[in-house]
């Protein structure tokens, strides 16, 4: 199924609000836009829905930031697939909680769906003075 939501950036916390109540409790989201199109801003809108006063960051240099309350931020963007696996970071989506991942591929997609994990896919496109969010659960 898929949900599109057209939000400005004034308007993001509708978003959080619409995932944070209608996603599973535990799940891997899968980002996906271009560059700058929104990705860690969603994040952001995310933890500030759930309450998280820690900065959100992009982990681009770190690969992962952890916010605590069941929140955790990806960068795959420098990553392959092996790489990702050879440094075992496939073990922390076995956490409770939300897995955040921008730039993850297709390929390790398909894997997680395959072992069983839920996923969802949030493709960010923008726009004039907003955002188009198509959510795919």
């Amino acid at each position: 199924m898929t949900k599109e939501l057209v939000a400005s950036l004034e308007d993001l916390n509708k978003v959080a609000e619409y995932l944070n109540d209608t996603l599973f409790k535990d799940a891997i989201i899968f980002l996906r836009g271009d560059l700058a199109s929104g990705k860690t801003t969603l994040t952001q809108a995310i933890a500030k829905e759930r309450g998280i006063k820690a900065e959100v960051t992009s982990p681009t240099f770190s690969l992962q930031h952890c916010y605590g309350e069941g929140l955790y931020h990806y960068d795959l963007y420098r990553l392959s697939y092996e790489e990702f696996m050879q440094l075992g970071l496939f073990e922390e989506f076995e956490k409770d909680g939300w897995h955040m991942v921008e730039w993850g591929s297709d390929k390790l997609k398909t894997f997680l769906e395959g072992v069983g994990y839920n996923i969802i896919t949030i493709d960010i496109e923008l726009k004039k003075n907003s955002r188009i969010y198509r959510i795919e659960t």
